[in-house]
């Protein structure tokens, strides 16, 4: 088991990692809309969040030498289920290979955000 570290997404808030390899595949922990400069929420709404948590997967994803194209899974939480088309929108333009998903609202996320997603992807 490998970890997963980059400084272009942000630091974990607890006792975790960014991502683990296990064989060819990798595991993100769950991502949310933090500058990984300033650590603080970036974004006032739905959409603005959710590209922030996305590119903060990415950045976990290449790091660990896979990407958004060889996502298998991802978990979505969002903190309002009424957000769920807008995040379909913005979702929809990082994950064009469609993988299975889950999506649920939650009653709280860390540090006030409005999603976090988190991903199993391959890597080749």
């Amino acid at each position: 088991m490998k970890k997963v570290q980059t400084k272009m997404a942000p630091e974990a808030i607890g006792p975790y990692s960014q991502g683990v390899v296990v064989g060819n595949l990798v595991f993100t922990s769950g991502q949310i809309p933090l500058n990984p400069e300033t650590m603080a929420l970036e974004g006032e709404n739905i959409t603005e969040q959710t590209h922030r948590a996305l590119k903060n997967l990415k950045a976990v994803l290449e790091e660990a030498g896979s990407g958004l194209d060889k996502v298998v899974k991802t978990v979505c939480y969002l903190s309002d289920i009424g957000d769920f088309q807008a995040f379909n929108e913005v979702y929809a333009l990082y994950f064009e290979n469609k993988p299975a998903r889950s999506c649920v609202a939650v009653k709280g996320l860390p540090k006030g955000a409005l999603v976090e997603v988190e991903a199993i992807g391959k890597i080749d």
